[in-house]
């Protein structure tokens, strides 16, 4: 599937900026499954200096330093990617979860093990945990635990913006089982770490426009998170998009991942002056059925 990716971020401030440093996720980050046909980064006011990098987690950044006054700032990502991921491996095959946990602390599991431990906005809560361990009985293939608990928060848990905000602990997010998708993935998060399976934040969109026949997804015009779960050292990482219930196949588009939202922030900067500001966001991932990438 071919999509293309438009996603404006606006601060309206209160009082002019003097000078500005900004540090954006917003290219996506090429995979074995998801190819970028083009990409580019549009800013208003123009920065002074831009640098392109990656983050220790292999994630694409830019950073944007901005020398003159301004009122306003405006940030555009566009591109092109498609995407084409292989079929997940039969739940029933998969090892057990605990052989998962075990695996973490061996060389194989060397770079999934920094995603074993707890972080600001995804400690060890004792609720996330208790409540992942329902679905992580003794034994069980550790992605039918998974699908089992991605089902469970999708049906359990009540998508409602405006009652959190990216601050709010999952202690609070368990306990209302309320809110969106960067707090489910966080309570799923450290849940999931909390019985020792590895698990990343994961950051990207999904698309806006659902498939003919199906309802529009949850978490659609504006950034997206789900949850990436190692399975082991013979299946890897997948992922798994517990807002709306289903597995990651070809509706998402990935950006990175961390160990929680502040590694991968879509934009996060240093300001001198602004005072109080207004801050817009708008997302749109269109497939592209028969067009060519631009």
């Amino acid at each position: 599937m071919r999509y293309r990716v438009q996603h404006t971020t606006r601060y309206a401030y209160g009082t002019p900026v003097e000078l500005a440093t900004h540090m954006v996720h917003l290219r996506p980050r090429p995979q074995y499954w998801q190819t970028i046909l083009s990409e580019r980064i549009i800013a208003d006011p123009l920065p002074a200096r831009r640098r392109d990098g990656m983050d220790h987690f292999g994630n694409y950044v830019t950073w944007l330093f901005m020398d003159m006054p301004h009122a306003d700032f405006e940030v555009t990502a566009e591109s092109v990617v498609e995407v084409d991921r292989q079929p997940p491996p039969n739940p029933m095959t998969t090892p057990a979860w605990e052989d998962v946990v075990q695996a973490a602390n061996t060389t194989e599991g060397w770079k999934a093990v920094e995603f074993r431990f707890p972080t600001p906005m995804a400690p060890l809560d004792p609720a996330a945990r208790d409540y992942v361990r329902k679905s992580f009985t003794e034994g069980r293939p550790v992605l039918d635990a998974l699908l089992d608990l991605n089902e469970r928060f999708y049906t359990e848990f009540r998508f409602r913006s405006g009652v959190t905000t990216i601050s709010t602990p999952v202690s609070q997010v368990m306990d209302r089982k309320e809110g969106v998708c960067q707090d489910f993935s966080h309570a799923m998060i450290a849940g999931l770490r909390g019985i020792g399976i590895p698990a990343r934040y994961t950051s990207g969109y999904i698309r806006t426009k659902p498939p003919p026949g199906q309802v529009k997804r949850h978490g659609a015009d504006q950034s997206h998170a789900w949850v990436g779960a190692w399975l082991g050292p013979e299946h890897g990482w997948i992922d798994v998009d517990p807002t709306n219930g289903i597995l990651i196949k070809d509706e998402h588009v990935l950006l990175g991942w961390g160990r929680d939202f502040s590694d991968v922030s879509p934009v996060r900067g240093v300001i001198l002056g602004g005072g109080d500001h207004v801050v817009t966001v708008g997302v749109d991932l269109e497939p592209l059925e028969n067009e060519e990438a631009a």
